[in-house]
């Protein structure tokens, strides 16, 4: 049982799958880079649903397989919700999470911890010939003051979730982070909807 993932992210892909496995044993996700090139779509829209729902349509229609998208960033209250939908292009082309990191410290040089407040949201679509769904999950936390931790990737290296205060989410155990993460939460929702869609 396939399922297209409109990523090249390979750790995105791989904590896809093993979300998805937890209720579809038999699944297998497939990225970009498993399927033949096709144009994608521009992320152009203001919200991250609209932005998962653009990438799985297009999934869908290039790939014939049933087909999720998600879009996500980090949306910090000392910049009115920013980076938000411009996380992955903050500190512009080409892709960059170390300018991107170093962009983020440096405009948050002068803002003291009480002010560091941030979560992470992600949007997940599900795109399939039977019809769509979105959900979406959160990750509540701050900004520190530097990068810390080697795992994950994007931000989490400068990313303190509430829920393990004193370790970045770069710091945390890959299960650890699965449990807490704004993508993980939205993955364990639409998991057992996409199994059943399957069935």
């Amino acid at each position: 049982m396939k399922v297209f993932l409109a990523s090249r992210n390979a750790k995105k892909l791989a904590e896809m799958e093993r979300i998805m496995r937890e209720h579809a044993p038999a699944i297998e996700v497939v990225g970009l880079d498993d399927v033949p090139a096709y144009d994608e779509p521009v992320e152009d829209q203001p919200t991250f649903e609209g932005n998962a729902l653009l990438k799985a349509r297009a999934g869908l229609a290039a790939t014939g397989l049933p087909s999720l998208a998600d879009d996500s960033g980090i949306c910090v209250d000392a910049l009115n919700g920013m980076p938000g939908v411009l996380s992955a292009r903050w500190s512009g082309p080409p892709k960059s999470d170390e300018r991107n990191n170093e962009l983020l410290l440096a405009q948050l040089s002068d803002v003291p911890d009480e002010r560091r407040g941030a979560h992470f949201t992600c949007a997940v679509a599900f795109c399939h010939p039977g019809g769509e769904l979105v959900v979406h999950g959160r990750m509540d936390g701050r900004v520190l003051h530097g990068v810390r931790g080697t795992g994950g990737f994007g931000y989490d290296v400068l990313f303190e979730a509430d829920d393990h205060p004193g370790r970045s989410t770069a710091e945390l155990t890959r299960e650890d982070k699965d449990a807490i993460s704004h993508r993980g939460r939205a993955l364990r929702e639409i998991a057992p909807l996409v199994a059943d869609a399957l069935g």
